[in-house]
């Protein structure tokens, strides 16, 4: 009885040990959810329901006839709502907040979180301008908190398969052309809201139209396929192909990236027939094609021609925006180098973003030495 009483007392520590090791995964991680008119919003309404794994602990969002309208559609208290980021935080005590205003707010939405030490994820773009994105790097480093972006394109299972075709298994040899197509028939013409089109369609709160709106998913895959290189140059073009109905900002760009050995062009544009967001990665022997998120052309070689695969989804740890934020805020999770949410990347993205809005101003192609030599 007393050896069983011993062995008891020598294992009995590793038990609570592993317990409390396994507590932050299974709590749910706590977030705040930063404004509501951006029509992505439905995403984490949707998923605050499922899972378990994080929990909506208040809504910041001033607009009292948008924030009661949307949490009665998924089944929210009104109680969650507050009219202001300060009285939500202050609050809720979130552990993390994920925003949703406008792309001019995230600014303030950092400025007033990172001091607090609580993480944030944007949805994309980072920011409005290259200005507000050095302020928002500055201030997440000086704090020590994540400041994640979130792409659609982040969650695509074909991406994540041509990249590991292109540097895990090359079989196209090195990248030498990328292109894409992004967008849609424009925000009016597929029915968003009209608190998110408020915004979206303005130059200063969104920072541009199309070429803010769908060049940055271009700009942050191509930085993550070519693990963090810089264009040497950046030349776009800007239109207004339908300045009826988006009179203040582009509704189409087209941008075209140089770097030493490839070349990446990024059709961005509100005029497209569907809804598309594919890619087109060419190497020196073959091509990768993602037709969508799953469904993609691959040819290793022309002798061999073209055979069609679908895509496995992403594993379960890394298949979606939250769960990967509370993968980082509980367990300390890592994110690889240049990955599509992290910060090095996203402020890559800024600068091509920023480069390209000034050779369309300027109708030249910006050298990225000219703007960037000294960041």
């Amino acid at each position: 009885m007393k050896i069983s009483v011993c062995i008891l007392l020598l294992i009995l520590p590793v038990f609570v040990g592993k317990a409390q090791e396994s507590e932050p995964q299974k709590k749910p991680l706590k977030i705040g959810v930063v404004g509501m008119t951006h029509g992505h919003v439905h995403q984490i309404l949707r998923r605050g329901k499922t899972g378990g794994d994080i929990e909506i602990v208040g809504f910041a969002e001033p607009n009292r006839d948008l924030a009661e309208r949307l949490t009665k559609q998924y089944g929210y208290s009104s109680e969650l709502v507050y009219p202001s980021l300060e009285a939500m935080v202050q609050a809720t005590n979130p552990e993390a907040v994920s925003a949703f205003n406008s792309t001019y707010e995230h600014l303030e939405t950092v400025k007033y979180c990172a001091p607090k030490g609580i993480h944030i994820m944007v949805e994309k773009p980072l920011a409005v301008n290259w200005i507000h994105a050095k302020e928002m790097i500055s201030l997440a480093q000086k704090h020590q908190i994540e400041l994640l972006t979130n792409y659609e394109t982040s969650w695509y299972g074909s991406n994540a398969k041509a990249y590991a075709l292109v540097h895990t298994d090359q079989k196209i040899g090195p990248i030498k052309r990328v292109v894409f197509h992004t967008g849609h028939p424009g925000p009016i013409e597929i029915g968003c809201n009209v608190e998110f089109l408020d915004w979206l369609t303005d130059p200063v709160r969104n920072g541009g139209g199309a070429l803010t709106d769908f060049g940055c998913y271009g700009a942050n895959l191509t930085t993550w396929l070519m693990k963090g290189q810089v264009p040497e140059s950046i030349t776009c073009i800007t239109q207004q192909l339908k300045p009826n109905k988006y009179p203040n900002v582009d509704d189409d760009a087209t941008i075209i990236l140089n770097y030493p050995q490839a070349e990446v062009i990024i059709q961005a544009s509100w005029n497209w027939p569907h809804n598309v967001k594919d890619m087109e990665v060419y190497g020196s022997t073959g091509y990768v094609f993602c037709k969508d998120g799953t469904k993609m052309d691959v040819m290793e070689h022309e002798k061999e021609g073209p055979k069609t695969i679908e895509a496995d989804p992403l594993p379960a740890e890394a298949a979606g925006p939250f769960t990967l934020l509370k993968r980082i805020v509980h367990e300390n999770h890592t994110l690889a180098p240049f990955d599509v949410t992290t910060l090095e990347n996203n402020r890559i993205v800024m600068q091509i973003l920023d480069a390209a809005r000034q050779s369309a101003e300027q109708n030249r192609t910006i050298f990225w030495n000219e703007l960037y030599s000294s960041e």
